[in-house]
Formats: C-alpha cells, sequence, structure tokens
C-alpha cells in the first residue's frame, strides 16, 4: 500500500480556508460579487505574501453569507478530504464569519454545518468536529464574543477553542479572557504560534493559555529549552509543511523541521491548512513527506496514531476512528 493510501487525521483545517476555488466563484456568480481579482489565471487562488493572503482568505469568504452557504461548503470540504483519505478532521471555524459573533445568530449557522456533516459522514465516511476559532487581528474583545459562542454550544461536536490570524498583531497573552471561559466550558485548547512569530510565540501560548496543541509550532526549532517544553507537557504540534513552504517559512519539504522535531520526541501531526490556496491536499502532503525523509507506512500509522490522541473528540468517537485506522 502507499502511504498516500492509508487512512488520515487532519487536525488543522480552516474551514472557509478550504473553501474550493471553483466553489467561491459560483457562489460569486450567484450573489453578483465580483471577486475576479483574488484569482489567478488557471482559477486559482492568487497572493503574494502572508498578509495579502490574509486579504484575499477574507474576501472569498465574504460571499459565506448565509447557514445555507456554509452548509454547502461543508460538504464540498468533506467530499474533497474523504477523496483524499481523509477519516476523521477537526476544522477551524469562526462566528464572526457565522453571524458576525452574535450566539444566537451563530446556533444557526452551527446547525446548518452540523446537518451537512452527518450527511457527509453518512455518504462519504468522514467524521467532522469543530472548533471555534477567533480571529487574531480582530482583537480581543471580539475574541471574547467568539469564545462566548464557543462556550454556549459546547459539547459533543463543538470540542474546542482555537485561535488564528495574524501572529503580528498583539500578544497571546491579550486573549487569555476567551480562553479561559472556553476552558471552564469544558473545551480544549489550541492557537497558532511559531508560525511567523517564532519560538517567543509558542512560549506565550504555553505559559498564557495553558493549551495543549499548538498549530504550526515548527518555529520551536530553533530553540532547544522549548523543544524540551514541549516534550515534557506532551504538547501536540499541528504541522502543516505544505503551508510553511508555500509562505516561505522553509525553501522546501527537504528543509522543514518536521522530521527534526519528531526525532527529538516532539509530538507532531500534518495538516493542509488552507489546502487551495496552498495547492496542496493529504495525499501531497504525504507523498512529499515520503519523498524528502523516506517515511514509510510505518511512520505515518505513527504520525495518525499520535493525531487520534491529540484529537479533541470524545472517547466514543475516537474508539471508532481507532478501528478504522486499524482495519486499513
Amino acid at each position: 500500500m502507499s502511504v498516500a493510501d492509508l487512512p488520515k487525521i487532519e487536525l488543522h483545517l480552516h474551514h472557509e480556508g478550504a473553501a474550493p476555488p471553483a466553489f467561491i466563484r459560483q457562489l460569486a456568480h450567484e450573489k453578483k460579487v465580483d471577486l475576479s481579482r483574488i484569482f489567478d489565471s488557471n482559477g486559482g487562488y492568487a497572493f503574494e505574501n502572508f498578509v495579502h493572503f490574509l486579504e484575499v482568505y477574507e474576501a472569498a469568504t465574504s460571499v459565506l453569507q448565509t447557514p445555507e452557504d456554509f452548509a454547502r461548503l461543508t460538504r464540498a470540504i468533506l467530499q474533497e478530504s474523504a477523496e483524499q483519505g481523509v477519516v476523521y478532521t477537526e476544522s477551524f471555524i469562526s462566528p464572526d464569519f457565522c453571524g458576525g459573533g452574535d450566539v444566537a445568530a451563530w446556533r444557526e449557522y452551527l446547525h446548518a454545518i452540523q446537518e451537512a456533516a452527518t450527511r457527509a459522514e453518512a455518504d462519504f465516511g468522514i467524521t467532522l468536529r469543530g472548533i471555534v476559532t477567533p480571529v487574531r487581528h480582530f482583537g480581543p474583545e471580539k475574541a471574547k464574543q467568539s469564545a462566548l459562542c464557543a462556550a454556549e454550544t459546547a459539547g459533543d461536536w463543538v470540542v474546542g477553542l482555537g485561535m488564528g490570524g495574524d501572529e503580528g498583531q498583539g500578544h497571546q497573552g491579550d486573549f487569555a479572557y476567551a480562553f479561559d471561559m472556553a476552558r471552564e466550558a469544558g473545551l480544549r485548547l489550541t492557537t497558532h504560534a511559531g508560525e511567523f512569530g517564532g519560538p517567543e510565540s509558542v512560549w506565550e501560548a504555553i505559559r498564557d493559555l495553558n493549551v495543549e496543541r499548538i498549530g504550526h509550532g515548527v518555529r520551536a526549532i530553533e530553540d532547544p529549552a522549548l523543544i524540551d517544553e514541549l516534550v515534557a507537557r506532551q504538547i501536540t504540534l499541528e504541522v502543516c509543511p505544505g503551508s510553511n513552504v508555500v509562505l516561505g517559512l522553509y525553501p522546501d519539504i527537504a528543509a522543514h523541521p518536521l522530521a527534526k522535531l519528531r526525532d527529538a520526541g516532539v509530538r507532531v501531526t500534518v495538516s493542509t491548512d488552507d489546502p487551495p490556496f496552498f495547492h496542496t491536499t493529504m495525499r501531497r502532503e504525504y507523498e512529499m513527506i515520503a519523498a524528502a525523509y523516506g517515511w514509510g507506512e510505518d511512520d505515518f500509522r505513527a504520525l495518525n496514531q499520535t493525531a487520534l490522541e491529540a484529537a479533541f473528540c470524545d472517547d466514543t468517537t475516537r474508539a471508532r476512528i481507532q478501528k478504522t485506522l486499524e482495519s486499513t
């Protein structure tokens, strides 16, 4: 069996960022919105750097305006992920884009997303759980609104709180109130750090937010003391190699620190981040990693086992996904 054919678990997927370009173009056409500026000549998303990527991302998201739009998006995402062999995924979903942070509106969007996910699970065999996601560059007050949405809908489906956005805006500790609110509601915690923010942003995430997972976290390789801390705390990194290369953190997969992090004892997983933006898929990630590091089937099975252990789902769901991993 090719490693790319293995069943896969993905823990770092942005819901809106996984929208296929064709889906967004169709939605823009239906709503008579001109988004031609965000696409290249081949129909893909076009951006020049990380800040521009965020602008294009938010422009694409602007045509997702109703619960039904998000239901359609959810099905499109899950169908594509299932085709890549993903059997369980957690996606980052922001109330800022689903009702503007209003709890009542958020419930309507969430209901539509969950219904679509349930149908997709029956049709495609993929399980989705949601991580509510404040957007860092929208500021701490907006993050509190998102955290309230998360706390009010916490349960078997909304399983965590994360934070994405521009790492250059403020500090992790500025969002402690939002994370404390989510923690008190029983939600699990992750945050983006150690991508553009460097090792210090990972230290902040550990010290000020007390998260159990880190989105990206790859810049930790630059600080041996931080590596020791990650290993001691058994913090899991949601690593997105293809994304890191496209955004210029590393010149290619061979130069990426994924293998060094794993060899140092850090718990690592692999995800796509915003796959159509970065021209990647989970199959492509596996193929690139196998070619760069010589990893074989046992390495990828161990990678998925780590991801399952780090997943925020309940134990019943975890046991079911475990059987799926073991049956192939």
